[in-house]
């Protein structure tokens, strides 16, 4: 369990956000917290979408449960969180 620092590309959001996460956290857990910076302020509230995460311009999406420490994600890498249907 550490902290980890990602920065958040959110769909629809001007702005990029350095994001504090942790390794044992999931990808939903780590959507999550990039959307409390996003969603609600710059970008509206999307209830019916879920928040998938990618590595900045990759095609494949992390799996929603995999966990931070088992990924390849390195410390301050640009990740990209995509509204998508369930």
């Amino acid at each position: 369990m550490a902290l980890f620092p990602v920065i958040s590309n959110f769909q629809y959001d001007f702005v990029l956000q350095l994001v504090a996460v942790d390794t044992d956290n999931s990808m939903d857990e780590v959507a999550a917290a990039a959307a409390h910076h996003s969603v609600g302020r710059r970008v509206a509230p999307r209830p019916d979408k879920v928040i998938r995460v990618r590595r900045q311009d990759g095609e494949q999406f992390y799996p929603r449960d995999a966990k931070l420490a088992e990924t390849d994600i390195k410390p301050m890498e640009t990740l990209e969180f995509i509204f998508c249907d369930d």
